[in-house]
């Protein structure tokens, strides 16, 4: 199900509402919004949501265990065997036909001819998004940053919460722990105005924005052989807008909805390509991801505790990682040690870069992204190596379809990343100009929704 589709706002999400605000008491509100929240992911394909179950369960009981044992092998135990079974399961799904292609692809070089058989695996959605919830949750656990809780309605709600199940924000439980715990008595017209702002925005992000993008750059690479140096770099520029809007607009409806039922799910972007270095641009970008991987890997790799050549090395594990999460692709791992590399050279030459006027910073930290987006994007290292040639070695070929069209909705959304406010910064939706403007927006985005077939979000994907 798409917060971008019919049966999501007219159907589900009116529903969903109206019966939990009907609810009074705390433990049925956290069974229906486990309940809904099974409902919206088996919409998909309703077997995941036993492997979803599993994961649940196996993390809600080491959080007894944790409650029972304060230390010793069984309080480890607790630690280690949930967070194995996790990766095992996002490794066989995500990653195992990846490790067997990889291996036979390095079998071959060396003349072996092997012919392993390829499994027919389906990926369930979201399942990078939700294993990290509980594996987050485990560790906290483990290192008391928080105390398990015994309400396994109270868990299940936090891992399967619709509005960041398949796509994020990566939520800590530690980060939306009170607002569960208050959630009997939480207030259903506090945030109510703030939470229909944000859904809007992000509504407005993804359909109006992203889509509109997607209507040339998805035609322009996927003929990507055909374009001129002008082509590439508008698509790729069109790519770059359209990723952010179509990511952000996902995060910024989660956030929205988490209002909307008394939550308060954090900012996951904040005017990404308003960053001024590699380490401003992974403050302000999927700041949940981030984070995670800060606090839970470039941190206990020693981060830069133990001299330059260690965090070098920390940085460039934990974005190789990092980008491997991402897909399972060497491109995206092409990716993650490209941004390694960034904020490796960041860390060397921070001062002269600091030096520069904020201009020149802020223009050659969004080259240095799109170049990066040139391998997230491509399917292959071909076709990463014919964009970047074609975009730095003047080349003759086509523009994008409706180039004329493609070059305004660039400059729009160009003007919005770089010039104009993010949604947390958007202000107060009580003033009675802003409900108006609110109201077209999404009366202009329900007009294209109902006009066309609900396109999915980029990051369902990885």
């Amino acid at each position: 199900m798409l917060f971008n589709s019919a049966v999501f706002l007219f159907a589900f999400l009116p529903v969903t509402y109206l019966v939990f605000w009907w609810l009074r008491t705390k433990d049925a509100r956290y069974l229906w919004l486990t309940l809904t929240g099974y409902v919206f992911y088996g919409y998909w394909d309703a077997r995941f949501c036993l492997l979803m179950a599993f994961s649940t369960l196996v993390s809600y009981t080491a959080g007894l265990g944790f409650l029972r044992w304060k230390s010793g092998a069984r309080r480890r135990a607790c630690l280690v065997v949930p967070i194995v079974v996790d990766l095992l399961l996002l490794g066989f799904f995500k990653y195992f036909n990846f490790a067997l292609d990889s291996t036979v692809s390095i079998a071959r070089l060396f003349g072996a001819e092997v012919s392993p058989p390829h499994l027919n695996i389906v990926l369930p959605v979201g399942i990078s998004f939700y294993t990290f919830h509980t594996i987050t949750y485990i560790v906290d656990c483990y290192r008391g940053v928080i105390t398990p809780t015994r309400s396994l309605f109270e868990f299940s709600t936090y891992v399967s919460l619709f509005s960041q199940l398949v796509a994020g924000p990566i939520v800590r439980f530690r980060q939306i722990e009170a607002d569960l715990e208050n959630i009997g008595t939480a207030s259903r017209t506090r945030w109510l105005a703030t939470g229909v702002q944000f859904f809007i925005v992000g509504l407005v992000e993804k359909v109006v924005v992203a889509d509109s993008l997607a209507a040339f750059v998805d035609p322009a690479l996927a003929n990507y052989g055909a374009l001129s140096t002008a082509g590439a770099w508008l698509a790729m520029l069109g790519y770059t807008f359209q990723l952010y809007f179509d990511f952000s607009g996902y995060s910024t409806m989660a956030v929205g909805l988490g209002y909307l039922f008394g939550l308060r799910i954090p900012q996951n972007f904040n005017s990404p390509y308003k960053a001024l270095d590699p380490s401003d641009f992974w403050r302000r970008w999927h700041i949940s991801l981030s984070s995670v991987l800060r606090d839970y890997l470039y941190i206990p790799l020693g981060g830069n505790r133990h001299g330059e050549l260690k965090a070098y090395r920390n940085l460039m594990l934990t974005m190789l990682l990092g980008g491997l999460w991402h897909g399972a692709s060497w491109t995206f791992v092409a990716w993650g040690a490209y941004h390694g590399l960034l904020l490796s050279a960041y860390r060397r030459f921070e001062k002269p870069w600091d030096s520069l006027a904020p201009v020149a910073r802020r223009g050659i930290m969004f080259v240095a992204v799109l170049i990066g987006w040139v391998f997230f994007r491509s399917t292959s290292f071909e076709m990463a190596a014919h964009l970047l040639r074609v975009m730095f070695v003047p080349s003759p070929g086509a523009l994008v379809p409706q180039w004329h069209l493609a070059l305004f909705a660039v400059i729009a959304a160009g003007w919005w990343a770089l010039g104009g406010p993010n949604a947390f910064e958007v202000g107060n939706p009580d003033r009675p100009r802003r409900r108006i403007v609110l109201a077209a927006a999404f009366g202009a985005s329900l007009a294209i929704i109902l006009g066309a077939r609900s396109s999915p979000f980029l990051y369902f994907q990885f």
